[in-house]
């Protein structure tokens, strides 16, 4: 009998379906699979059956027995290719080499200074290559990579406007794909962030959440309802440049008093240049949050002022998004101990009293680079749906 196209689009979902039980539950059996997910045995055996030949799964020793004979046991394959995931802030690039479930084989981050275009793409081949050369054995090698990048980023990858790089109307995709051969997507690095907290940090308890990337500049990663909120044209969470003052500081996007101006990295760096602080090499977080720890005074000033003005546009995405949770990260997350008392008496003073009810405000665990592990599940989870939709 012909197989019909309604037949062939019935059997990926039901492939799905099951590689998604064996995935999230291993290890789990034949039998456990058709109960849980209503498919006859036959069928699942079936499926079962691709997955085995495609080395997404393997067998296990027999599980326990409810009765009869013990069954064998189906498990994830997380072993069957990897992914590369690489953060590109502004003055490091941060890569990870994952499996297929997001554990971490490999880190590398290199700081840099960003002189061209042409040098910060060789910087990223070069740790690209260093991640690659450390891939296990395995069926399918290098899946993917992700690049995280700190723009507007639009559905197709390019990199429309990155004003803190200097960058416009500019494309890795190809010319990476061409050099090492394997899908390649870019995406804004707060929405990887965002991914990134959701699937494997501090948000995974919450479906509705804000990732603040407070770096350099600053950037909004939105996850509404489990999913990443990506907007019509994917330009959303750009609030870094939401004018705060009208009459304010000219902003590299061509805008004026941008949020980012008063309460990123680069203001803080821009303050503390401006002030004796006694650092004798070029001025850097490190250095500040050194003399911060020391007690020095003038340094603790310049990180509560971050703070103070992090949590006045944190007040706005309150009142427009009402979320579960508001995650800081990125660098300025390693100034906790300075900015959260001042982040939280921001918002209590002054965000309208309803919308306090049931939100939590965390920072970023610094172990964790979400946004690099973001990009690398986009990669994997695009691997694995173009593998479970092959006939």
């Amino acid at each position: 009998m012909q197989t019909t196209w309604n037949q062939q689009l019935v059997k990926k979902e039901n492939k799905s379906v099951v590689f998604n039980l064996i995935m999230n539950h291993s290890p789990i059996s034949r039998a456990d699979i058709a109960q849980k997910c209503g498919l006859n045995k036959g069928t699942v055996s079936s499926l079962v059956a691709e997955l085995l030949e495609e080395q997404l799964i393997y067998e296990s020793g027999p599980g326990e027995s409810s009765g009869g004979r013990r069954p064998v046991m189906l498990l994830f394959n997380q072993g069957a290719g990897y992914s590369v995931g690489i953060d590109l802030g502004v003055n490091y690039i941060l890569g990870v080499l994952t499996d297929l479930h997001g554990n971490i084989v490999i880190t590398k981050n290199e700081k840099y200074i960003n002189v061209s275009f042409e040098d910060t793409l060789n910087r990223v081949k070069s740790v690209i290559s260093s991640l690659i050369d450390a891939v296990p054995p395995s069926p399918y090698g290098i899946v993917g990579i992700g690049i995280g990048a700190p723009g507007v980023v639009n559905k197709e990858g390019d990199i429309l406007l990155a004003p803190n790089l200097g960058w416009k109307n500019v494309s890795l995709t190809a010319e990476l794909e061409n050099m090492f051969n394997v899908p390649v997507i870019v995406e804004n690095e707060a929405n990887a962030g965002a991914y990134g907290e959701k699937k494997f940090g501090i948000g995974q308890p919450f479906d509705d959440l804000i990732y603040v990337s407070a770096g350099i500049g600053i950037g909004t990663g939105i996850i509404i309802n489990g999913e990443l909120y990506k907007g019509i044209n994917g330009y959303s969470g750009e609030f870094g440049h939401m004018t705060i003052d009208k009459n304010g500081m000219q902003c590299r996007c061509g805008n004026k008093g941008c949020w980012e101006l008063y309460a990123s990295e680069q203001s803080l760096l821009s303050k503390a240049n401006e002030m004796n602080l006694g650092i004798t090499n070029d001025v850097n977080l490190g250095e500040i949050l050194l003399l911060a720890q020391s007690e020095e005074q003038a340094a603790i000033q310049l990180l509560e002022e971050v703070g103070k003005n992090l949590g006045l546009g944190i007040i706005n995405i309150i009142h427009a998004f009402n979320p579960q949770q508001i995650i800081i990260g990125n660098r300025l997350a390693a100034a906790r101990q300075w900015i959260e008392p001042q982040v939280r008496d921001i918002i209590g003073r002054f965000t309208l009293p309803f919308h306090q009810t049931d939100i939590k405000i965390d920072f970023s665990d610094l172990s964790l680079p979400s946004s690099a592990l973001g990009v690398a599940a986009f990669s994997t989870e695009n691997f694995l749906k173009s593998k479970l939709q092959m006939q």
